[in-house]
């Protein structure tokens, strides 16, 4: 068991990703160790914070105020508006979070959300979005995108790409690592000690035999034969479109899907505010709200919480705190 804090990184500092952290924290913070990684500026005012040095001193904080681990910025945040200058430190902040927990400082990273088109205006972040920037900083051969809730699990094979490339990006290699970091992550980080999986097909009704794409027929139903031949519980391809009612949901552990949208649809549409992204094949645990940085609404003091309470939540139980 781990005694060692979550690491909670600030993510874009005019989002509302600041005040969620800080809303999360006061809901939790007789349950869970953690510390806060940013700017303190970019805090909501009037937030009780006590800032440290190391992650160690965050256990012996006490529950009156959030410790923070500073990390100053370029500048002060305006809610509801990004300054491209802060991109480099959103980047740095997640850097720093990944090097605590590969470091044991931290158990796990929870990463807030952050803007891509900022980050790439900002500081040429060259990354499609967290999942692939963690790849990277972990030297990860692949990590893998799962957003769960009580009710699903989906994870999508292509991420942060154009519809108009998901057919070229799909191959068999991809699919096939696919399924076997989400088969392990399951029994390892989920303690699922045989996880159901089934797999979505790419076209509609999952080609119907070749009359609506041929991906499905060519090559995936021969696929995930192979991969349960090996002894994963894994079946399909299926229709997408009928995967996602409660009684197919009651026959899986986890639906891998083809693309983005595939997957995040229906977890959106069950459960918008406990949706949660993990990320899989990483050396280290990393959670996050699935829902984005909301300019609209930030500094408001109107943003919910509850995604970045789920998400802390899994990370705790993930690393067993």
């Amino acid at each position: 068991m781990s005694t060692a804090p979550i690491a909670i990184t600030c993510g874009e500092p005019a989002g509302v990703g600041p005040e969620v952290a800080a809303k999360a924290w006061a809901a939790l913070r007789h349950d869970v160790a953690m510390v806060w990684i940013g700017d303190p500026r970019h805090l909501p005012p009037g937030t009780p914070m006590i800032e440290v040095d190391d992650p160690a001193q965050a256990a012996s904080c006490g529950p009156d105020a959030l410790p923070v681990l500073r990390h100053d910025f370029a500048h002060a945040a305006t809610p509801g508006t990004a300054t491209p200058a802060n991109a480099q430190g959103v980047i740095d902040v997640i850097a720093r979070g990944v090097d605590l927990v590969t470091s044991g400082a931290a158990s796990a990273l929870c990463t807030a959300p952050i803007h891509k088109k900022v980050l790439m205006d900002g500081a040429g972040f060259a990354y499609p979005g967290h999942t692939e920037y963690l790849e990277a900083l972990t030297n990860a051969p692949r990590a893998v995108m799962m957003l769960a809730c009580d009710q699903l699990r989906v994870v999508p094979t292509t991420i942060h790409i154009a519809l108009e490339d998901v057919a070229a990006a799909l191959t068999p290699d991809l699919l096939r690592e696919t399924i076997e970091i989400t088969a392990r992550s399951l029994r390892d980080q989920f303690h699922i000690p045989a996880p159901r999986i089934v797999i979505a097909g790419l076209n509609p009704h999952a080609g119907e035999g070749g009359a609506m794409g041929r991906q499905e027929l060519d090559w995936m139903a021969d696929l995930v034969a192979e991969v349960a031949a090996t002894g994963v519980d894994v079946t399909g391809p299926w229709p997408g479109d009928t995967l996602f009612h409660a009684a197919a949901r009651a026959r899986y552990d986890t639906a891998i899907c083809m693309y983005h949208d595939q997957a995040l649809i229906p977890i959106k549409t069950l459960d918008f505010d406990r949706g949660v992204n993990v990320t899989l094949g990483l050396p280290i645990i990393r959670t996050s709200p699935d829902h984005g940085t909301a300019f609209d609404i930030a500094g408001q003091g109107i943003a919910n919480p509850t995604s970045m309470i789920e998400a802390i939540r899994m990370a705790a139980r993930m690393a067993d705190l």
